[in-house]
């Protein structure tokens, strides 16, 4: 079984419904999980909080 299997996943909010670009994220013990909702057995990414923290204070600036 994948590790990210259990994980708790959600698209974003950004995500349209006409099945462009969608990522979802979970949350792990100390890392946040990144992936292409449309391709979900692709590898995703896997960040720490601190991390995630900081890209989302620097794309919600824009």
């Amino acid at each position: 079984m994948n590790s990210t299997e259990s994980l708790a996943w959600f698209k974003s909010s950004y995500s349209g419904g006409e099945g462009g670009q969608c990522i979802e994220v979970a949350t792990g013990a100390g890392t946040v999980h990144i992936r292409d909702s449309k391709d979900v057995a692709r590898p995703g990414l896997r960040v720490s909080r601190e991390a995630w923290a900081g890209f989302v204070g620097l794309a919600s600036a824009e």
